[in-house]
């Protein structure tokens, strides 16, 4: 059986989803741009998800989020279906849009981690060598300013969406402080810091092997190309991101016993006690089974 996913209330993640194949699906335009950031608009406001930082690459995207009602699941279905249906058919293409694995969501133990993991998603362009500053990447990607500040508004794309289908004409995405810090100035003071030294590292990596790909070498890639082979493959697959030795011994504990709970419950539940308690963070059997859970510990 499939490890279920604890989706639990308050929650902050890195998420990350990648393209089929790694190809270049959601090579920068403005149309891709446009169409993700409208949908990524509906869906927020849809699920009540917290959008703290975002960068959509050719062939993946990064999120910094917080999940205040436990809707991470469905949010990321409603997401991830329009924007395929939608890209693919500007592409003209009918074929499964993203890797078959799902979507990756790893919990942020701390503000720290918050921090970092923000830092890691804007500084993606750059640690990828595809440009020299997170800032020059043509596609999406969340300026550290716009924490707090100025929300992005975006039209409902011309293609594919039907002006008589009942979705709004205008949307507005309000990127949002995370849990965890007094003011906007205090967290993008933070994170522009950590992007400013992870930026610096990653110029100094690429100084010696020939430069950055460039924004113009990106925008002539093709939709259906994807990068040289040499990715690593199956490697770990992280739930919990927590820079302090104990907070993630004690967050991957109260995970394994999470894990355990379950499947006695699970087992439970296959044997006839239809009453069996599941544990707090069950998602999918409670929300279409209606299973009884334990309340939080």
């Amino acid at each position: 059986m499939t490890a279920p996913r604890q989706v639990v209330p308050g929650a902050s993640y890195l998420v990350t989803r990648r393209c089929a194949q790694r190809q270049f699906l959601l090579r920068p335009s403005r149309a891709t741009s446009q169409t993700y950031l409208y949908v990524l608009a509906l869906a927020a406001a849809r699920y009540r998800v917290e959008i703290h930082a975002l960068c959509v690459l050719s062939n993946h995207v990064h999120m910094v989020v917080t999940d205040p009602d436990a809707n991470l699941p469905a949010f990321h279905q409603f997401l991830d279906a329009l924007v395929a249906r939608a890209v693919n058919a500007s592409l003209g293409r009918w074929e499964t849009f993203w890797a078959p694995d799902t979507y990756s969501a790893v919990r942020l133990v701390s503000p720290s981690d918050i921090v970092d993991k923000a830092a890691y998603v804007l500084a993606n362009p750059v640690e990828a060598g595809l440009v020299a500053s997170g800032s020059a990447w043509p596609g999406l990607w969340s300026a550290p300013e716009r924490i707090g500040g100025a929300p992005f508004v975006v039209e409902r794309p011309k293609d594919f969406f039907d002006p008589k289908g009942g979705l709004p004409d205008r949307v507005t995405l309000q990127l949002t402080v995370p849990p965890g810090f007094d003011s906007p100035e205090q967290f993008r003071a933070e994170l522009q810091r950590a992007l400013e030294r992870r930026e610096t590292d990653a110029r100094a990596r690429y100084k010696g092997r020939g430069g950055f790909l460039g924004v113009a070498r990106v925008l002539a890639q093709k939709p259906f190309a994807r990068p040289a082979p040499g990715e690593p493959r199956r490697a770990l697959n992280p739930r919990v991101a927590a820079g302090d030795k104990w907070k993630r011994i004690e967050t991957l504990g109260r995970l394994a016993e999470f894990l355990r709970s379950y499947r006695g419950a699970w087992n439970a539940r296959r044997a006839g006690a239809d009453d069996t308690l599941f544990p707090h963070g069950t998602y999918l059997l409670r929300v279409l089974h209606g299973v009884p859970c334990a309340a939080a510990g």
